[in-house]
């Protein structure tokens, strides 16, 4: 019987995948800013630090972070203004106060051999860090950006922020229409996009977790002076449909960065590692090994 009993238990273990690593809600105070991160916690590995797009938030890297909690000390932050983390009473959301924060966070929980992964703003804030800083930066991957932001960027973001100021009168209302905005992305990533980055306003309205004073940081910007300061292997991932980082940016960076990969993925828009996380993460994992 006992037997029996174990031959049942490993077949069990067999068709049913382990459940993927919990992470923990953390907080520290920032340049006088409470910052809420994810914590995958696992101190004796190297640190993983994933930085989120405009108006985006730490819980966008849930499909992706338990994939490397096996080997990394995976940390995904809620930047200021966004999810759970403090608004900035001035309206300070540039690149570099971002940064700042990055810094701050990095020196209090003694971070070292950083891994960098950031996506659109995220990416940015990736990119400075690892110029100021490059011995605190083993690796950098950075996802369909570039070191410019042209001004037709900067305007599209504030309009967006105008139109939805009013929010929606339920989530699966909101659901619906990221469902139409982001054709061929998993439901669950939009249901987690929503749920963790939007709340009830006092009217019952649905709007997002994220400060309007974001727009007064994200202007036309230029980051050459400190991109060109990178030293570790840095990866940039781009989607094959997005014109973030044209062909003359791509050349830019080659010759400027020595260790430089740049890997296009075809038919892809602005977030390839949220359209398609296995090729994403096949790219990911190849880099990281190398």
């Amino acid at each position: 019987m006992l037997s029996f009993v174990t031959a049942l238990a490993a077949v069990f273990l067999q068709v049913v995948p382990p459940a993927a690593p919990a992470y923990a809600d953390k907080y520290a105070t920032v340049n006088g800013l409470r910052l809420h991160y994810l914590d995958w916690g696992s101190p004796d590995k190297p640190p993983l630090v994933l930085l989120h797009g405009i108006a985006r938030h730490a819980h966008t890297f849930d499909h992706l972070a338990p994939h490397f909690a096996g080997s990394y000390h995976v940390l995904a932050i809620d930047m200021r203004g966004h999810g759970d983390s403090d608004w900035d009473a001035g309206g300070r959301y540039l690149v570099e106060d971002h940064v700042k924060d990055l810094e701050d966070l990095v020196a209090q929980l003694r971070l070292q051999r950083i891994t960098l992964l950031g996506n659109s703003t995220g990416g940015r804030v990736a990119q400075v860090f690892a110029g100021l800083h490059p011995d605190l930066v083993a690796k950098l991957i950075v996802e369909d950006v570039g070191p410019e932001r042209p001004e037709d960027i900067a305007n599209g973001f504030a309009r967006r922020v105008k139109l939805e100021a009013d929010g929606w009168a339920t989530e699966d209302e909101l659901v619906e229409q990221l469902t139409k905005e982001n054709p061929g992305v998993a439901a669950s990533w939009i249901r987690t996009y929503a749920r963790f980055g939007a709340k009830r306003r006092g009217d019952g309205r649905i709007v997002w977790k994220r400060d309007p004073d974001l727009v007064k940081g994200f202007l036309p910007t230029e980051l050459w002076r400190y991109v060109g300061r990178i030293t570790a292997p840095t990866l940039y991932i781009l989607g094959g449909k997005s014109t973030i980082v044209p062909p003359a940016t791509q050349q830019r960076l080659k010759e400027t960065l020595p260790r430089c990969e740049i890997v296009v993925m075809p038919g892809l828009g602005h977030y390839p590692g949220v359209e398609d996380p296995p090729g994403f993460l096949a790219i990911v994992d190849r880099f990281l090994s190398s």
